[in-house]
C-alpha cells in the first residue's frame, strides 16, 4: 500500500524559505501527486530581500518533472498567514473534494501520503471525522494496537481534509459568544477545567483579534462546533523543520518547547492499516496533548512576552 499510486491532490503552502521548501517539495516529488495546488503569499514591502526569497521559493515549483497538473495561487501582496492560508484553501476546495495539505516547513514521511489517501476515502462521507493529521506528539507512547486513534485536537503540521468539513470554516468565529455564554466548552472538554480556562482565553483572544496571525484556532473551533474528531497516526509521520529566525511564528531556536517539537523523528506507518472497530476519543492521549503541548505553548508565549518587557525596561 505504501507504494501505491497517489491519486489525492496535494495543497502546498509556501512563502519565503527555499531551504525548507526544497526538502518538502522533494518529499512531494517522490509521492508524485497528479494534481498540485501551490498557495504562496507575497513579500512584505518593508522587509529587505524578502521579494527575492519569495521568488527563489516559487522557482522550486518549476521543477515539477512528473505527470502533474500544477495550479498556482500566488499573491502579489502580503496577506499574512491568517488570511493567506484560509483563502488559499478556499480556492483548493472550490475545485476538489479532498486534499492533503502541507506547509513549507512540514516534512512528511513517505507513508504519510498513502495513510491520508486511504483514510480520506474510508471516512469520506463520515461527518464524525473532520481532519486527518500527520503528527503524533505522544513521544513514543503507543495509545492503541491499531494504526490510529481519535482525538478532539487537530494539528496543522501536515494534515488532510474534505470540502464537506472545510466549508464550515469561519475565520470570524461568529458563534463564539453563544458558545462561551452557554459554557459549551465544559461539555466538549468533559470537565477538564484547566483546559476549559485555556481554550476560553485562547478563543476569546482570537475572536477579539488579540491573536491576529493565526487561522488554526478557528479551524479547531469549527471542528468542535460540529463534534468532529481528528484521526491521529500511532507513529509520527510529519516533522516541523521550520523553527528559526526566518519562521513566521516559531522564531525561537532555544528552550524546552523547541527541543521537544522541532525536527521530531519520522517513522513509517505499516500497511495494511489496522482500522479500529470503534470511534471513541482517546481521552488519555488528549490529556497528555493538552498538558505537554498546548499548556507549554502558552507558557512559552508568556515567558517570551516577559523577556521583551524586561528588555524594554
Amino acid at each position: 500500500m505504501n507504494n501505491c499510486q497517489l491519486k489525492t491532490p496535494v495543497a502546498f503552502i509556501i512563502f519565503k524559505r527555499p531551504h525548507t521548501t526544497e526538502r518538502v517539495f522533494e518529499a512531494i516529488r517522490q509521492a508524485k501527486p497528479p494534481k498540485l495546488f501551490v498557495i504562496a503569499d507575497g513579500p512584505r514591502a518593508d522587509y529587505d530581500g524578502e521579494a527575492e526569497k519569495c521568488e527563489a521559493t516559487r522557482a522550486i515549483i518549476e521543477r515539477v518533472d512528473w505527470d502533474c497538473e500544477v495550479l498556482k495561487n500566488y499573491s502579489d501582496i502580503n496577506l499574512g498567514c491568517a488570511k493567506r492560508l484560509p483563502s488559499g484553501l478556499d480556492w483548493v476546495f472550490n475545485q476538489v473534494e479532498e486534499a492533503i495539505v502541507l506547509e513549507d516547513d512540514c516534512l512528511p514521511n513517505s507513508t504519510f501520503f498513502p495513510f491520508c489517501q486511504e483514510l480520506l476515502e474510508r471516512y469520506r462521507d463520515d461527518e464524525r471525522i473532520g481532519t486527518i493529521i500527520g503528527q503524533n506528539l505522544q513521544f513514543g507512547r503507543k495509545r492503541t494496537e491499531y494504526s490510529y486513534y481519535f482525538s478532539i485536537y487537530n494539528r496543522c503540521w501536515g494534515w488532510a481534509t474534505w470540502r464537506r468539513a472545510w466549508q464550515y470554516f469561519d475565520f470570524d468565529m461568529k458563534l463564539w459568544p453563544e458558545i462561551k455564554e452557554r459554557q459549551f466548552l465544559n461539555d466538549i472538554l468533559i470537565g477538564d477545567y484547566k483546559a476549559v480556562r485555556y481554550w476560553n482565553q485562547l478563543f476569546q483572544d482570537t475572536y477579539d483579534r488579540h491573536i491576529s496571525t493565526v487561522w488554526d484556532y478557528q479551524w479547531t473551533f469549527t471542528c468542535w462546533l460540529r463534534s468532529q474528531l481528528s484521526i491521529v497516526p500511532n507513529v509520527n509521520l510529519v516533522s516541523n523543520i521550520g523553527f528559526g529566525n526566518d519562521a513566521t511564528h516559531s522564531k525561537s531556536t532555544k528552550g524546552s518547547f523547541v527541543k521537544k517539537y522541532a525536527d521530531m523523528p519520522l517513522e513509517a506507518i505499516n500497511f495494511p492499516l489496522k482500522h479500529p472497530p470503534f470511534m471513541i476519543r482517546d481521552l488519555k492521549s488528549d490529556h497528555f496533548m493538552q498538558r505537554t503541548f498546548f499548556d507549554e505553548t502558552i507558557l512559552t508565549s508568556i515567558k517570551t512576552a516577559i523577556k521583551k518587557m524586561l528588555k524594554r525596561g
